[in-house]
C-alpha cells in the first residue's frame, strides 16, 4: 500500500532537502543568489547536514534555472552526489511546480465549475417560462447531523469543542471540511438522505466553491474538487479490472467535463501526486445508485482507494437503506456518518425568496431594480404564508426536491390551489408536463393524442419489478412496444420516446441508457399503475422491502386502504401499516375514517406488541431501544436520525400517551415519561412546562433521576428497578455526549427533550 510520506520536520530527509531546494528556486533559482536562499533556508531549517547542503548548492548552480523543467536523462543526473532517493523527489517536486506554472490545474478547476454552475435539480422538469437559476443564486446550506448510531461517531465527536457541540446538530458540510484538516476521521464521510434532499446539490455547490476559488470565504484550504457520479461508473467500477483513481480521473472524468476549446493534455503524474499529498476532495455521489450486486465490489474499490489517498477528502452519498444493508464483508468503511436534516422555516424561506429573485430577475432582462424585487418578494411571501398555513405543505416542503416543485407548480399556476399531499403534487407534475404545457405551446405532440401517462406508468412498474433505475435504450424499446399495444395505440415506439425526452421530460437519457427524472417519479408512477390495474397483490410480498416502501406509500394514498393494512398487520409489516394509516388520516372521507377506527386499535395494539414483551419480561434495556425506535419512527423519520423540537411538540398523542401507559404500568409507577415531567414540574426541582431549556431546573432534575453525580452528568444508566423513579426510559431523546461538564442532546437537539417534558397529553 503506497503512504503519503509525512511533511515538515519529520519528512524523510530526501522530502526536506527537495523542499527547500524548491523555494530557493522560486526565490530567483540556484544562482550565486539562489544558492544563498537555499544556504539560509538549509540554516533556518536546522535539521538538514551542512554536508548535503553544500553538495546540493555546488552542483545545483550548474544547472540554472533549468530544474524548472522536466528532468532530462542525459543532464548527468542532478544532484548524484546527493544520492538517487533526493534526485527522485526532486523530480517529483519540479513536476508539481512545473504544473502549476502551465495553468493546468487551473484550467481543470474552471471545467469542473462549468460542469456543476447551474441549479437544475433532478427531478424538476423545465417549464416554459421557468428559468434555470445559477447554482450560487439559490444554494441554501443543508443542516447535518452527526449520527450516533453508526461506526466513526465517537471518534468523530472527540475532535468538536464545547462550543461546537452546542451546534452539531445544526452544521453544514463547511464545519467538517474544515475539522479534516487536522482530523483523519472528518476526511472520510458519507452523507445520508432519502431521494431529493439535496445530495448531489450539496456535492455540486461543494465542487463549484473550490472550482471558483471561493473556498477561503469558509476559512478552508486549496483543494483540488472531483465529483464522480457512480452511476456513471458503476460498471467500471465493479469490473475486474477497474482503473485506480487516478486513472479514473485521468482518462474518464476529465475529458467528460465541460470546456473551452481543446482538451489540455494532464501532466503525467498529477492526480497520483495530487492525491498523495492530500490535495483532492473527492466526491462520489448515489452510492445507493449502484445495482445491489455491484455494490460489494464498488465498495471494495473505494474502500480501497480511501487507503491508498488517505491525506485525500471522501465523500459519498447514498439513500441510508443502502448503505446500512451490506454485506459485512464488504461494506464501505467510512469513518464519519452524517446525516441530512428537514429543511426548517429560515431554510424555506431562503429558497423560496432567492427562487423568485432569480426568476423575476432573469423575466426583466437582467434588472435588479425596486420594482422588480417587489414583484419577487410578493410572489414568495404568497407561497410561504400558504406554506405556513397547511401543515400537509410544511411537511412536504421539508424535502428540497418536493419545495422546488412546489414552487414551481406556484409560478406555474399563480393563484392556483397547491397540491397539499405528495401523491398530489406528482399527479399534478405530471399532467402538466404531459399535457398542460404541451397545450399552452400548442404542440402537436404524441403526448396529448394518446395515454402518454399510462404508458410511462407501465413502463415505471416494469423497472420497479425489474429493480431497475436505469434502462437500456434496446430493453425500453421493447417496453414501450409491448405497452403500446396493449393500449391499442398505433404510435411509433421512437417517436413516442423522443417527445417523452424532449418535450415532458419525465424521462432522461443517459449516453445509451434512460432513467426517469427522478426515481421519485418512478415510485409514482408505478403505485398509479398498480391503483390503475388493480395488482395490489403484487405488493403483498415486498412490505419489508425498501425498494418498493415508497411505492407502497404512494400507493396506499390513492386507494382505500383498509385491506391493504389489514394484510400489512397480518405479516407483521406494523411499522409500514402505522405509516400508511398516518398519511391517510389526513384526508380521509368521513366514511371510510369511520371504516378505519377499529383497525386504528388493530394497528397500535401490533406496533406496541414488541413494547410490551420487553416491558412484562422486565427487560428495561431493550425496551428503552423499543421506545427510541417507536418513536422516531412515528414521525416518519428512520434509525440514526434525530427528532427536531417540533417533532416533540407535535408528536401524535395517541403514540405518546400508549408508550407511556405501558412504561407506567410494568414499572409499577416508577418509569415513564409522565413520571419525568412530574419530577421536573414539582415544586423541589422547578421545571417550567414551556418547551424551553431552563439549565439549574434541568441540573436539579437529572440530580432527581440520578443522570448527574457529584455535580456532572455522569449518565451512568441503569436497567433495573433499583434505579431512582424516573431514571427510565432515557434513550429516546436524550442519547447523550458528554463533554466535561456539558450535557449534550443527540436524539432532539437542545431543546428537544424539554419540548417532551412539556407535551401538553402527558
Amino acid at each position: 500500500m503506497t503512504q503519503t510520506p509525512p511533511q515538515g520536520p519529520n519528512a524523510p530527509l530526501n522530502e526536506r532537502v527537495a523542499e527547500l531546494l524548491l523555494k530557493a528556486i522560486a526565490a530567483g533559482g540556484l544562482t550565486a543568489g539562489g544558492a544563498n536562499a537555499f544556504w539560509q533556508l538549509t540554516k533556518d531549517d536546522g535539521s538538514i547536514p551542512k554536508a548535503i547542503a553544500s553538495a546540493v548548492i555546488g552542483l545545483g548552480i550548474a544547472y540554472g534555472t533549468t530544474l524548472l523543467k522536466p528532468i532530462d536523462s542525459g543532464n548527468r543526473r542532478r544532484l548524484e552526489q546527493a544520492g538517487q532517493v533526493i534526485d527522485q523527489t526532486i523530480d517529483r517536486r519540479t513536476e508539481q511546480v512545473t504544473t502549476r506554472l502551465s495553468g493546468f490545474e487551473d484550467w481543470y478547476l474552471q471545467c469542473q465549475a462549468w460542469d456543476c454552475q447551474s441549479y437544475r435539480p433532478e427531478g424538476v422538469p423545465q417549464q416554459e417560462g421557468i428559468f434555470t437559476p445559477m447554482l450560487e443564486e439559490v444554494f441554501v446550506p443543508l443542516a447535518l447531523d452527526l449520527s450516533s448510531t453508526l461506526p466513526g461517531f465517537r471518534a468523530a465527536v472527540d475532535s468538536f469543542n464545547p462550543k461546537d457541540l452546542e451546534r452539531v446538530t445544526n452544521l453544514n458540510i463547511w464545519h467538517f471540511l474544515r475539522k479534516a484538516e487536522q482530523t483523519r476521521p472528518f476526511r472520510q464521510l458519507v452523507i445520508l438522505a432519502w431521494g431529493g434532499y439535496g445530495k448531489t446539490t450539496l456535492l455540486k455547490h461543494i465542487a463549484y466553491l473550490y472550482g471558483t476559488k471561493q473556498h477561503g470565504r469558509h476559512d478552508v484550504k486549496k483543494r483540488i474538487p472531483v465529483l464522480l457520479v457512480l452511476r456513471k461508473y458503476r460498471d467500471l467500477l465493479a469490473s475486474e479490472n477497474a482503473p485506480e483513481l487516478p486513472t479514473l480521473i485521468t482518462q474518464h472524468h476529465i475529458p467528460s467535463l465541460p470546456k473551452e476549446g481543446d482538451d489540455r493534455p494532464v501532466p503525467e503524474n498529477w492526480a497520483t501526486t495530487m492525491l498523495r499529498r492530500g490535495d483532492a476532495v473527492i466526491m462520489l455521489d448515489g452510492f445507493d445508485e449502484v445495482a445491489k450486486d455491484q455494490r460489494p465490489a464498488v465498495a471494495k474499490w473505494i474502500n480501497a482507494q480511501m487507503r491508498c489517498y488517505g491525506n485525500s477528502i471522501f465523500i459519498v452519498t447514498s439513500r441510508p437503506k443502502a448503505y446500512r444493508d451490506q454485506d459485512a464483508a464488504h461494506r464501505l468503511e467510512l469513518s464519519t456518518p452524517l446525516w441530512v436534516r428537514d429543511f426548517n422555516a429560515n431554510q424555506r424561506r431562503d429558497f423560496v425568496t432567492r427562487w423568485y429573485q432569480c426568476q423575476e430577475r432573469y423575466a426583466h432582462g437582467g434588472r435588479d431594480t425596486p420594482d422588480v424585487k417587489q414583484l419577487a418578494n410578493e410572489a414568495a411571501q404568497d407561497l410561504l404564508r400558504q406554506i405556513e398555513d397547511r401543515q400537509e405543505l410544511k411537511d412536504l416542503a421539508k424535502n428540497p426536491l418536493l419545495l422546488n416543485m412546489i414552487v414551481t407548480f406556484h409560478r406555474r399556476y399563480p393563484g392556483a390551489r397547491l397540491p397539499q399531499r405528495r401523491v398530489e403534487l406528482y399527479r399534478d407534475i405530471c399532467q402538466l408536463q404531459l399535457r398542460d404545457r404541451p397545450r399552452a405551446r400548442q404542440l402537436d405532440t404524441l403526448l396529448t393524442q394518446c395515454e402518454a401517462q399510462t404508458i410511462l406508468q407501465m413502463l415505471a412498474l416494469y423497472m420497479m419489478q425489474q429493480r431497475q433505475e436505469r434502462i437500456s435504450q434496446a430493453d425500453l424499446r421493447q417496453v414501450l412496444i409491448h405497452s403500446l399495444q396493449q393500449q391499442e395505440e398505433t404510435i411509433d415506439p421512437d417517436d413516442f420516446l423522443d417527445q417523452v425526452v424532449q418535450i415532458s421530460e419525465l424521462l432522461v437519457q443517459q449516453e445509451d441508457e434512460y432513467e426517469f427524472a427522478h426515481l421519485s417519479f418512478q415510485e409514482y408512477l408505478a403505485a398509479a399503475e398498480v391503483a390503475r390495474t388493480q395488482r395490489e397483490t403484487l405488493l403483498y410480498d415486498c412490505f419489508d422491502d425498501d425498494w418498493w416502501k415508497p411505492t407502497i406509500l404512494l400507493y396506499a394514498a390513492q386507494i382505500k386502504p383498509a385491506r391493504l393494512l389489514r394484510k400489512m398487520i397480518e405479516q407483521g409489516a406494523t411499522d409500514l401499516a402505522y405509516t400508511c394509516w398516518q398519511d391517510k388520516t389526513k384526508q380521509l372521507d368521513p366514511a371510510l375514517e369511520d371504516e378505519l377506527k377499529g383497525l386504528k386499535q388493530t394497528v397500535a395494539a401490533s406496533r406496541y406488541q414488541q413494547l410490551e414483551q420487553y416491558l412484562k419480561n422486565g427487560q428495561w434495556q431493550e425496551a428503552d431501544r423499543e421506545t427510541k425506535h417507536l418513536m422516531i419512527t412515528a414521525v416518519g423519520k428512520e434509525e440514526g436520525q434525530y427528532f427536531e423540537s417540533d417533532d416533540l411538540l407535535n408528536f401524535p398523542c395517541d403514540e405518546l400517551l400508549a408508550i407511556d401507559g405501558l412504561w407506567v404500568q410494568y414499572s409499577q409507577g416508577k418509569f415513564g415519561f409522565s413520571v419525568q415531567k412530574e419530577i421536573y414540574l414539582s415544586t423541589e426541582v422547578g421545571g417550567i412546562a414551556d418547551g424551553r431549556y431552563h439549565e439549574k431546573a434541568f441540573e436539579r432534575f437529572g440530580d432527581r433521576v440520578a443522570w448527574r453525580e457529584k455535580d456532572k452528568w455522569a449518565f451512568r444508566i441503569k436497567y433495573d428497578t433499583s434505579a431512582p423513579k424516573g431514571h427510565l426510559p432515557f434513550s429516546v431523546g436524550w442519547g447523550v455526549y458528554v463533554s466535561g461538564h456539558l450535557p449534550f442532546w443527540f436524539g432532539v437537539g437542545v431543546l428537544g427533550g424539554f419540548s417532551l417534558l412539556s407535551h401538553s397529553d402527558l
